[in-house]
């Protein structure tokens, strides 16, 4: 593995690099990414283009950092461990009611699918929102779940909330590990959930009654306090405030150092989409040991 990293892995619908900080915290490198807004482009640019040098040449984009993955042949795709997808919950309205691959043209998902298919990785760690499991009764999940397997992997699902790995909001998300079907998985769990140490008094730097906060949005902004749709205000030290990129980037797990290049209100709508770190990197530590393992039986990963 090149400069000691454990893996690598690509970053798919990348938004503002939510997934790549978790994978680089666990040792991953990234060899590509894409992501098509132009606003996530520029934050995800300002970011990580002084330390992905495989996705950045001189601090600008080649050809392994791209816009519209449906236009992207996976041929070529730098070969790659991991895939990370935060893929987009498009109707699946092309799917019907059948079963299979062939059901998922039309979607985002495909594209996800058939880089699956080309470049056989080891490992695909997709996240969406809860209500996927469920959606029209739990045929747009089964489709999901059917094509993984059809591609030749094990898919391992659980729906994980952020407020279990020390992230001060619920956002409860659909997380799904698939292994590929030679590596044994078996033995891959979920990690448990820790107790939470940093709360929204913490991320205020004041007192707040609510320990674990509202699940930050990416829209809708501005509700009365007192109201059941209020997301962004709170009462801190006895005055109300609401809540902009400092606080959702300690909420979502980001860095405080972390720039966003672009307007308050698109920073938090960047936020409000992006994922809850900490969870990320928590499962994501148990997929790779279990790759890892497996590379250990058959002369590394």
């Amino acid at each position: 593995m090149q400069n000691n990293k454990r893996f690598t892995f690509i970053d798919l619908f990348a938004g503002i690099g939510g997934f790549h900080i978790a994978m680089d915290k666990i040792g991953g490198e990234c060899v590509f990414a894409s992501e098509w807004d132009n606003d996530c482009r520029k934050t995800y640019i300002a970011n990580f283009s002084k330390t992905s040098n495989n996705i950045f040449t001189n601090g600008e984009p080649n050809e392994f950092f791209v816009g519209d993955i449906t236009k992207i042949d996976p041929k070529n795709i730098p070969n790659h461990d991991v895939i990370c997808a935060g893929f987009p919950c498009q109707p699946f309205s092309q799917a019907g009611y059948k079963r299979g691959f062939g059901d998922t043209r039309g979607t985002l998902f495909f594209n996800v699918a058939n880089i699956m298919k080309e470049k056989k990785p080891k490992a695909v760690f997709l996240e969406n929102v809860r209500g996927l499991l469920t959606h029209d009764n739990g045929k747009t999940f089964e489709i999901i779940k059917n094509t993984i397997e059809e591609l030749g992997y094990t898919m391992h699902y659980q729906i994980v909330k952020a407020s279990d790995f020390n992230c001060p909001q619920h956002r409860p998300r659909l997380f799904m590990i698939c292994f590929r079907n030679d590596i044994d998985s078996s033995e891959f769990k979920f990690p448990e959930a820790i107790p939470l140490k940093y709360t929204m008094s913490d991320v205020w730097e004041g007192h707040v009654d609510r320990k674990i906060g509202f699940t930050l949005r990416c829209g809708g902004k501005g509700s009365p306090i007192d109201d059941r749709r209020n997301w962004d205000g709170y009462i801190v030290d006895g005055i109300e405030r609401r809540i902009g990129p400092k606080e959702g980037k300690r909420m979502q797990g980001f860095p405080d150092d972390f720039e966003f290049p672009v307007s308050k209100w698109a920073a938090m709508k960047q936020l409000g989409n992006s994922v809850a770190i900490p969870a990320i990197q928590a499962v994501a530590e148990k997929m790779i040991e279990i790759i890892e393992k497996d590379g250990d039986k058959n002369g590394g990963i």
